[in-house]
């Protein structure tokens, strides 16, 4: 059932869709009833900068339902060490010095993480 509150017109599905998988909701789309997916897993990928230079880091959110949706820019970023590398709100990772950080990106209470071995 749903509550005059949640109703919306809908101009776009895929925002629609994007929406209802933030905000964890259900919305009647026609004659059906859509339950938006939960991330369940949250995957970093991009390449490693040599000390002095900066990459692009990806976020991929995997959906319950099995797809996936780029949330680079709706992560929350970190380091482990800030003294060898630093991430942006954007998820550029800029190299300080040689070692290893763990780098972290956090969507929907879930968070994935991975190693950056900088040269």
């Amino acid at each position: 059932m749903i509550h005059r509150k949640h109703v919306m017109t809908v101009r776009s599905m895929g925002l629609l869709l994007l929406v209802l998988a933030m905000a964890g909701s259900t919305a009647a789309c026609g004659n059906t009833t859509t339950t938006a997916s939960t991330v369940s897993s949250l995957s970093i990928a991009g390449a490693v900068p040599s000390v002095g230079s900066s990459s692009q880091l990806t976020a991929t959110a995997t959906l319950g339902d099995g797809s996936t949706q780029d949330v680079t820019s709706l992560a929350t970023w970190q380091s482990s060490n800030t003294d060898e590398a630093t991430v942006s709100s954007a998820g550029v990772i800029t190299a300080l010095s040689s070692g290893s950080v763990v780098v972290q990106a956090s969507y929907s209470g879930v968070t994935g993480a991975t190693t950056v071995d900088i040269p």
